[in-house]
């Protein structure tokens, strides 16, 4: 996995993350457990979780990174 792990998010942070090709822009509205987290898109302001973006896995190209 290339970029931050998931111990470094935090809530009301913004990230995005690319996982088999796709870009996803958010930011963590809460953390639910080590491994989930309840997410905000930041351009389409949908709500979602983070395990529904790795549920078939984790690409090659899976990334995390501050949207900063």
């Amino acid at each position: 996995m290339k970029g931050l792990s998931y111990s470094s998010l935090r809530a009301g942070k913004k990230y995005w993350l690319v996982n088999y090709g796709d870009r996803y822009e958010f930011e963590i509205l809460e953390v639910l457990s080590p491994q989930d987290f309840k997410l905000k898109d930041v351009n389409t302001l949908e709500l979602y979780l983070m395990s529904e973006l790795t549920r078939y896995g984790m690409g090659d190209d899976f990334e995390i990174r501050d949207l900063g």
